[in-house]
């Protein structure tokens, strides 16, 4: 395919959804059907990325239509939020294939929102290798696989290294404790003018947040699944979480004056030297360099500091899911484009180099770590395949690497969860722009909130 075509499926977008879902109502006969014919679809791309990345993305597509001649694949720019999500998706305007969180899993699959690619998935020679935790968002109730894990995460605290140089305090020796992270929250903020600290409040991400320090301290937002699903967010862990924040903010002044933030807007002030830190995906360094332009030298990441028994960090990750409006014609060639552009890079040497040179390139990220989707050993496999094209720094994120395999992941919470998410954002608003806000009440709150959406999924 020819890179000037790729350019133009942006203004095509609604001629190919309405194409798409023509051939998706064709009878048995119809040759858009056919496994084995001509086929085209549509494939999602990052919103707002920089021209050398959509250039890295084109050549990844020309491979993979050279390979796949019966193939043509075209673009269209997604990038997946809590509040956007439910009406692409009942609107029919997502390409054939799109990624989505861990938490939307197990729900579109039962409610047959997105294809049943398990057949097709289950004759990968790599089916059967992923890791059991991770598998599970993807899977049905008898795990068969209807999406694919493309990608995992554990939360870290991201770090601007400059501002920690400019503040007086050591880069590679990040906060270790929480004390510690409001010690130099503050010190950044008094030093250099700018935030210690950054917090996402809307969105939904107000509330993963928020259940990310609740699982740093200990507590869960939830205990158990299905019908046996209890809400505990009035827990002592999320309280005592509450409480750091509300001191950071009205006592030590050290969160600057942004308190509606979500993730896409928190990366752009970090990128741009506004936040001194914030907590998001450990593996979101691509995200900063790619959509954001973060300055590699200034970029720092390390793991969060864990306190009480049964704490952990939150993990998840991203699926790739294929739209139940595809044929089957069209779910099988979306099978194999997952298969190329998202994992045989991890599985095979040929293809693991092939992506690091088209990034190397085009001036792209190759070699920022990530929480493997298979194994350990799988992924410090690849990893030594590419190392010779890795153009990170590395050493920025040593205080990450060297410590993620250690720390007990915990899943999110396993139902309703984008919508507890939601139903904690105003908590986190309120605590950060109310100084008097009362805890215990908006947790109260929040607690029969949560309770009612359990009851009703």
């Amino acid at each position: 395919m020819k890179s000037a075509h790729k350019r133009t499926a942006f203004a095509l977008v609604g001629v190919v959804s309405v194409v798409g879902t023509l051939t998706a109502c064709g009878s048995a006969d119809d040759p858009a059907d056919d496994p084995t014919g001509p086929v085209t679809i549509e494939v999602s791309i990052d919103a707002g990325l920089e021209q050398a990345a959509i250039d890295a993305f084109d050549e990844r597509i020309a491979q993979f239509e050279d390979a796949n001649p019966d193939i043509q694949v075209e673009t269209k720019e997604f990038t997946w939020s809590g509040t956007t999500f439910a009406a692409e998706l009942a609107g029919g305007t997502l390409p054939d294939v799109f990624p989505i969180p861990f938490t939307d899993g197990r729900a579109l699959i039962e409610r047959g929102q997105i294809a049943d690619i398990s057949g097709l998935v289950a004759e990968l020679p790599y089916a059967d290798q992923f890791n059991p935790t991770i598998a599970a968002a993807g899977q049905d109730g008898e795990g068969a696989m209807w999406a694919v894990p493309i990608a995992a995460y554990n939360q870290g605290l991201h770090y601007n290294r400059r501002l920690f140089e400019e503040a007086g305090l050591d880069p590679d020796n990040p906060p270790a404790t929480w004390d510690e992270v409001r010690e130099a929250a503050k010190t950044i903020s008094d030093k250099t003018g700018q935030a210690g600290y950054a917090h996402m409040t809307q969105s939904n991400t107000g509330g993963w947040i928020l259940t990310t320090e609740t699982y740093a301290l200990g507590g869960r937002m939830v205990e158990g699944e299905g019908e046996d699903a209890t809400a505990t967010v009035d827990n002592d862990a999320t309280v005592s979480a509450l409480e750091l924040l509300h001191d950071m903010r009205w006592e030590d002044d050290s969160m600057g004056s942004s308190f509606l933030y979500d993730w896409g807007t928190i990366n752009q002030d970090f990128a741009a030297g506004k936040i001194g830190m914030y907590i998001s995906g450990g593996a979101n360094y691509p995200n900063l360099f790619t959509q954001n332009q973060m300055d590699p030298e200034e970029y720092g990441v390390t793991v969060l500091p864990l306190e009480g028994a049964d704490a952990g960090t939150l993990g998840g990750g991203t699926l790739a899911a294929v739209s139940s409006a595809s044929s089957a014609a069209e779910q099988a060639a979306a099978v194999k484009w997952i298969d190329f552009y998202y994992i045989s890079k991890l599985t095979d040497q040929d293809a693991a180099l092939a992506e690091a040179e088209v990034a190397a390139e085009t001036d792209q990220p190759v070699g920022a770590p990530a929480l493997p989707i298979f194994d350990r050993a799988t992924y410090e496999e690849q990893q030594c395949w590419i190392k010779d094209l890795v153009n990170v720094p590395l050493e920025n994120f040593a205080p990450m690497t060297e410590q993620m395999f250690d720390q007990p992941v915990v899943p999110e919470p396993a139902v309703a969860t984008q919508d507890v998410y939601a139903a904690l954002d105003p908590v986190v608003q309120a605590v950060l722009t109310e100084e008097n806000a009362g805890i215990d009440a908006l947790l109260a709150d929040a607690q029969t909130q949560v309770q009612g959406i359990l009851d009703r999924s």
